[in-house]
């Protein structure tokens, strides 16, 4: 398997690349916008860098509901085009990578007075089907109150009418992410984290590249290019404006909360996208050894790099659960984590947050700056290739050079050499199952793995055979680590245990017994400083306060 070191390790050779090239396109963003789009652009010839002021998916990319999911809620506001493309991009993101993109039946209860009728709803899924080309077992059903209820028996029986079940999928949206670009790298592209744009490099009146600070040394450098597309999400109308260009449309910024419970208290047997009171829909999934509920839409304009979930976000989304699953009485003290993000929609006079549409847009600055925002996590193959067609338009027209057409729906993203379907994933879950069991393991340890990592779980085992710890977890932790470090930019220990393995989001408690042997492997392998250690110890226990707690004394 072809994996190309991708490492901070290198982080002055890979400078000093970016200094002395000159790139055919820029691309300011390390989300899966960004992503998507440096795959998109190296993948048809062109010699792209990639830029990320924070850690890649450290935006929006992370903060998502983590579905790959076609959007039923949009047919209420009549956007057939917007549900029948994501819809129909499930199933290729799905085949790109199996592994990270999983198969998730969603259940829709009907009930008393709720937004969505048995007829209409019969109508909607149908619709739904057709547009998002759903075939075989995946088509939906309509099931009558025992059927749903023989499927979740926690909902409620009382105004419960019956049901609607689907297909969705469910992602790791960071994994997605950093898939895209390292993907992107075995087309020749280059990728670097903490390094922020700050400027635009202007000839004869036309952007020709960017100016970066480095986050991590604090010095600022130059990169050279053709073109250049900013696809830096809530952070687009800043770069707009530090190229004064932010004229028309602008951005129109919601906050998304997610609440995570452990199983016990929330022990739904199935993904459910079910009613609030107040009109909005919202969903409960189980994942692994936890249960997640979101989300929120509420405007924000506070602070783009500190969106945290307050008081009244946490008390919303436990009463809409409370409401709608009788039995289950969950209170602030059963939150276990938690993350808020940001959906950087495109603003429409006199429109609520909820009535926002999702569509992407183009804006195309008089120096040639490209800015693309809105959009949604399914739709980011798309909203790439439109971007794309846009450079390969103006080659064409410039320079006279014709680019290849788009083809990343056959790119199998890294970790999947030879997934062809879900049941390829599960048999070699099994077998990673059957080598680590001896150690102790569980099935949850091989299905994290092979569900992180797809095929790069090799690696990852081979690593783990190099360490001597006798606590197997830190062994391993020490393992993923490794790889991560030498193969996904890891620079520090959030960036680890955030984005990379989502531990702080779906198993915090991991994060406190493995805090101090992985702040240890930093140490040695980065060489840093102790002052440097307690600085992140310090950021790490504040993260996890911020996701966890969330008593009324609460700062």
């Amino acid at each position: 398997m072809k994996n190309i070191r991708f490492s901070n390790l290198d982080r002055a050779k890979t400078i000093a690349e970016l200094t002395s090239s000159t790139y055919d396109l820029v691309v300011i963003g390390g989300g899966i916008t960004g992503g998507g789009i440096a795959l998109d652009a190296a993948s048809r010839g062109l010699k792209v860098a990639l830029v990320e002021k924070g850690d890649f998916a450290s935006g929006t990319s992370s903060k998502s509901t983590k579905l790959i999911h076609g959007g039923l809620r949009y047919l209420k506001q009549f956007d057939f085009w917007l549900v029948k493309e994501v819809g129909s991009e499930r199933a290729i993101v799905h085949k790109l990578a199996p592994h990270l993109v999983l198969p998730e039946k969603m259940l829709l209860p009907l009930i008393e007075n709720g937004s969505y009728g048995k007829w209409l709803t019969s109508i909607g899924l149908k619709v739904y089907d057709i547009l998002a080309q759903v075939t075989g077992d995946d088509k939906r059903q309509m099931l009558e109150k025992k059927e749903a209820l023989k499927l979740e028996p926690l909902l409620p029986k009382k105004i419960l009418k019956g049901a609607g079940y689907y297909a969705e999928y469910r992602t790791d949206d960071a994994r997605l992410t950093i898939e895209n670009i390292k993907s992107s790298l075995l087309f020749g592209a280059q990728a670097l984290n903490y390094a922020a744009v700050e400027d635009f490099i202007y000839e004869d009146e036309k952007v020709a590249g960017v100016q970066v600070k480095d986050g991590v040394s604090g010095a600022t450098f130059n990169i050279k290019s053709k073109y250049v597309i900013s696809a830096a999400g809530p952070w687009v109308d800043e770069l707009r404006s530090t190229n004064n260009s932010k004229k028309g449309k602008q951005l129109h910024l919601t906050k998304g909360v997610h609440l995570v419970f452990p199983k016990k208290k929330l022990p739904i047997k199935q993904s459910v996208y079910f009613d609030v009171p107040d009109g909005r829909m919202m969903f409960a999934i189980p994942r692994g050894k936890v249960t997640y509920i979101g989300t929120t839409d509420t405007n924000y304009n506070k602070d783009k790099d500190n969106v945290r979930t307050d008081l009244a976000d946490a008390i919303y989304l436990i009463s809409a659960v409370n409401n709608m699953f009788p039995d289950i009485n969950l209170e602030m003290d059963d939150i276990i984590s938690s993350w808020a993000g940001l959906r950087p929609l495109i603003h429409e006079e006199g429109k609520s947050a909820s009535e926002l549409s999702r569509k992407d847009e183009i804006f195309t600055s008089d120096t040639g700056l490209i800015s693309i925002a809105g959009g949604k996590l399914t739709g980011y193959r798309k909203m790439a290739e439109r971007v794309v067609d846009r450079i390969a338009k103006r080659m064409e027209e410039e320079e006279g050079t014709e680019l290849k057409e788009c083809y990343t729906e056959k790119i199998f993203l890294c970790g999947n050499v030879d997934f062809k379907k879900f049941k390829h994933v599960e048999k070699y879950i099994s077998e990673v199952y059957g080598r680590i069991k001896g150690d102790g393991f569980t099935k949850h340890d091989a299905w994290f793995l092979v569900t992180t990592y797809g095929k790069q779980t090799e690696m990852i085992l081979e690593n783990y055979e190099g360490f001597s710890d006798t606590d197997k977890y830190v062994r391993l932790a020490k393992a993923e680590l490794r790889f991560c470090i030498d193969y996904e930019m890891v620079q520090n220990p959030m960036d680890f245990f955030i984005r990379r393995t989502g531990r702080l989001y779906f198993d915090i408690d991991s994060v406190r017994t493995l805090m101090e042997p992985i702040l240890e492997e930093f140490k040695s392998i980065f060489a840093v400083t102790d002052e440097q250690l307690v600085s992140w110890r310090k950021i790490l226990e504040n993260e996890l306060d911020e996701h966890s707690n969330f008593s009324l004394d609460r700062g």
